[in-house]
């Protein structure tokens, strides 16, 4: 009998639990990235939206740049101004402002809808709700490019049809985290949080690249090339995305409790109390973490019992439960800042290129996908280092800590040359993005899940809504200070986002604190809460 061949037997040495788990990660991830494909297009086609021609003249001869490509055909600079090539409303000298209001109404709309998501989201199919958001997104993303094409000028629309794409944009990011918190448990989940939210990063990257390419020629389709990919990875969520384990009969990836007591027609499971005899805690990472003081878990008059069946059908956790398992109220109001000034980047990193450097838009643009490259090195390292510690809040601050005089240095060494600015942006980029990334994920699911929860998953969904919606609060005013600071220089931005670097650092001290001093933490989850 032949031997099988060496890739056979690779793919056969994997379980189909393990090829399950591969599939849903790869495909969460394609997901959410396509969500932020679709929010990178007005960040690059700002430079377009406003510009003057005789300026990008100079710029492209001073680099030797083509912006132009064959057939194309150069805007016209409307009639009795030589130099303005502007798309109006955005042609007037509070352009900054204007452009700055488009980006508050998507966050802000954003922000709002976050705290409905999570509460919508889990009483929902999580398949059903993701490809309606993900549908309605792409269209409304397409729409925005449609006033290319009908030659809409007005500053209304543009508003109202960033409002609606954030309100059904909200739909992601709780049921994408939901769905990978079900299938992954938490050992190593930093690591392999951190690589998952790179998805983020090369949303960006390959939103950046897509915008570009038309920006300078026909930016209308540079959202609604975006916007049909979201709309068709909303059919793939709808044709292949596995809510749960135990829809295909996987195994699941949390603590089995096979034995129950029975309770009308449902048998719940039960455990004991979180702390033993004479004080002495079960889980030292509770309480070092978790636990206040290390006494006092969730109320359990905000706990809801799960049925045997994993929890299926079960109400969910209250919004005010959700608030007080310790440590959601802090992380939310440290990514409140943190988000604050990865979002101002994500909004006016191009154009702040273009002023500072001098390039066109799509340069500009292209160039601006190094943040998001250290941001992929960031995330994971972040998740890395966390992991081996056992440390989520303290490795967050550290990255703060570091974060806020790279952003001065970034400011100063950027006007230096390209050079200067590449190597600027890959650094800022895995210190800024580094804490975000790890709390929207990781952080969000080790609370989500807290052992007090019993399992219940549909927590996972309003505690995740939570976080992000606090933190797209700070998303919705970093932008807006942007363009109401840009036209003072930007010096003044970069001095705005070091501040709220401190800010994020200031909410978790109390939490770095009982890291710190309690030597048990490393030891996370060695001892599990036992059952009756």
């Amino acid at each position: 009998m032949a031997p099988l061949p060496a890739g056979v037997r690779f793919i056969t040495s994997f379980s189909r639990d393990q090829w399950y788990r591969a599939f849903i990660f790869v495909l969460t991830f394609l997901l959410y990235a396509s969500f932020h494909l679709s929010r990178k297009p007005i960040s690059i086609v700002k430079g377009e939206l406003h510009r003057h021609c005789a300026t990008l003249s100079e710029g492209d001869l001073r680099f030797g740049s083509q912006t132009q490509r064959a057939g194309d055909t150069p805007r016209q600079p409307p009639p009795g101004n030589k130099t303005d090539c502007s798309w109006a409303p955005f042609d007037q000298d509070n352009y900054q402002q204007l452009l700055g209001a488009l980006d508050y109404s998507f966050l802000c709309a954003y922000a709002v809808g976050m705290y409905f998501s999570g509460i919508i989201g889990e009483r929902l199919p999580i398949r059903y709700y993701l490809t309606f958001g993900m549908l309605a997104s792409g269209a409304f993303t397409a729409l925005f490019g449609f006033g290319y094409f009908y030659n809409i000028h007005s500053f209304g629309f543009y508003v109202v049809t960033q409002v609606v794409n954030g309100l059904v944009q909200t739909t992601g990011w709780p049921s994408v985290v939901t769905c990978l918190s079900n299938w992954f448990g938490k050992g190593r989940r930093g690591l392999i949080m951190g690589v998952w939210n790179s998805h983020t990063s090369v949303g960006n990257i390959l939103g950046s690249l897509i915008a570009g390419y038309w920006v300078s020629t026909c930016w209308g389709l540079s959202f609604v090339v975006p916007g049909a990919i979201v709309a068709a990875m909303g059919i793939v969520c709808f044709l292949f995305l596995i809510e749960h384990p135990r829809d295909v009969a996987c195994s699941s990836s949390l603590v089995a409790h096979p034995r129950g007591q029975e309770n009308g027609a449902h048998r719940f499971r039960l455990q004991k109390p979180l702390f033993a005899d004479k004080g002495k805690p079960l889980d030292p990472e509770m309480q070092c973490l978790l636990l206040p003081e290390g006494k006092h878990p969730v109320p359990q008059n905000h706990i809801v019992l799960l049925p045997a069946d994993g929890g299926a059908g079960v109400a969910a956790i209250s919004f005010t439960g959700a608030l007080k398992i310790p440590g959601v109220v802090e992380f939310s109001l440290c990514l409140l800042f943190a988000k604050l000034v990865s979002y101002t980047f994500l909004f006016w990193l191009p154009l702040y290129i273009t002023s500072v450097d001098h390039l066109d838009a799509r340069q500009a643009g292209e160039l601006s996908t190094l943040f998001d490259v250290g941001g992929i090195f960031g995330g994971i390292l972040a998740g890395v280092i966390s992991d081996r510690l056992e440390k989520r809040a303290s490795t967050c601050g550290l990255m703060l800590l570091l974060a806020a005089p790279t952003l001065y240095m970034f400011s100063t060494i950027s006007r230096m040359g390209l050079e200067a600015t590449t190597a600027m942006l890959l650094l800022s980029g895995a210190l800024v993005s580094g804490p975000y990334a790890l709390i929207t994920t990781a952080v969000s699911a080790d609370l989500g899940t807290h052992k007090s929860l019993k399992g219940n998953s549909h927590a996972l969904a309003t505690v995740t809504a939570i976080i992000d919606g606090t933190g797209s609060v700070g998303a919705a005013l970093g932008p807006l200070l942007a363009g109401l600071l840009s036209p003072s220089g930007w010096n003044n931005v970069f001095y705005m986002l070091m501040v709220a670097d401190a800010c994020a650092l200031l909410f978790l001290i109390r939490l770095i604190h009982k890291e710190l001093s309690c030597p048990g933490s490393a030891t996370g989850d060695q001892v599990l809460s036992k059952e009756h």
